[in-house]
């Protein structure tokens, strides 16, 4: 197998995925032997991100037997998808104990299955270990990210995810939608690494259809099609979000189409202070004020235009050239490296309410 771009030459002993038992020796011997550079050298993110996995094992045993779930939202998850069961196909009638349902139909399918499968939603414990299991999923696609970029020292991805209790709470002690979402979402940015962009759409809009928080990350991705294939050549790509869209909403956009659209992508819904995080230093009537609410958006917005006009196309002198085909630009579009996915990230919102 090929290294992937932008991986730089393999050191000796350090073998890839179809090395045999005496190439993972030596590369367990080396290691060892250059024990010292094991958290610092990148072209050991490999090791230590398995060994942190293994570590994230325990962890997430130890953390579903000793510490107590607390109940947010998840009766409120299969209060609202059992209204789909018993026939509900009305947004505007399918609710929970926090209130109506706020999220698109991909999160009503996901849960539904989930519903079934810990006899309906009794079982906490069951849920718990599916998403613990998410959980080492999705930090398995967090983890191939990043080994593509040979620039993050090992020892970060500990802070990442062992040492981090708000993650383990998210995952296996709240038992939110979120990681639903991030996982299509992470899975979605190792494909379009792959160059599989047809896929790699389709998982972004199944992570949107979990959560809407996720569009928060639909500028970088547009700006990444365009860049590679140009308007025309994106408009498909564009099409497959879309019309995943449609299909997983058509049962309810056949019985009640605005109820849908209004309830599952409501960009005024207001959040309750008492949940936020990053603004919990503010008092509660400036938080819930909209006048912080627009500065927020306008904030957010002056940030994309800046990225656009003075980051993302800094090297082609002007944004018109993201419009054309990429057969006829002076510079044809590369294959798209690691380093194109991250600094597109930083200017996106989490997919965590605030």
């Amino acid at each position: 197998m090929a290294p992937a771009p932008g991986s730089g030459p393999r050191r000796k002993g350090m073998g890839g995925p179809g090395s045999g038992p005496s190439s993972l020796r030596q590369g367990l011997r080396r290691a060892w032997q250059e024990k010292h550079q094991v958290f610092l050298a990148p072209q050991y993110t490999g090791l230590v991100a398995a060994c942190l996995c293994l570590a994230e094992v325990g962890v997430n045993l130890w953390v579903i037997r000793r510490v107590a779930y607390t109940e947010i939202d998840w009766k409120a998850y299969m209060d609202e998808v059992e209204g789909v069961v018993n026939g509900t196909f009305d947004y505007t009638q399918l609710k929970g104990d926090t209130g109506p349902l706020v999220y698109p139909a991909g999160f009503v399918y996901i849960f539904l299955g989930l519903y079934y499968v810990t006899n309906r939603g009794t079982n906490i414990r069951l849920a718990q270990y599916l998403f613990a299991a998410l959980y080492l999923m999705t930090l398995l696609l967090v983890f191939r990210i990043y080994s593509r970029t040979r620039k993050v020292p090992p020892y970060v991805f500990f802070f990442m995810c062992c040492a981090s209790y708000r993650i383990h709470s998210i995952y296996i002690l709240r038992l939110f939608n979120d990681p639903v979402a991030m996982a299509f979402l992470f899975l979605a940015v190792n494909l379009f690494l792959e160059e599989r962009w047809s896929w790699g759409c389709c998982c972004f809009s199944l992570a949107v259809s979990v959560k809407m928080n996720v569009l928060l990350f639909a500028p970088g991705l547009l700006f990444l099609l365009l860049w590679r294939f140009g308007l025309l050549g994106s408009l498909p790509k564009l099409g497959i979000c879309a019309l995943l869209q449609v299909v997983l909403g058509l049962p309810f956009l056949l019985e009640n189409p605005v109820g849908y659209l209004t309830r599952s992508f409501d960009l005024g819904r207001q959040f309750l202070f008492k949940w936020t995080v990053n603004w919990r230093f503010l008092p509660e009537e400036v938080f819930q004020h909209r006048a912080f609410h627009l500065a927020l958006l306008t904030l957010h917005l002056a940030a994309l235009a800046f990225f656009a006009l003075h980051r993302w196309h800094r090297s082609e002198g002007s944004l018109l050239w993201l419009l054309k085909d990429p057969a006829e630009r002076k510079s044809p579009a590369q294959p798209l490296m690691v380093n194109h996915i991250l600094p597109l990230g930083l200017t996106m919102g989490r997919a965590r309410s605030p």
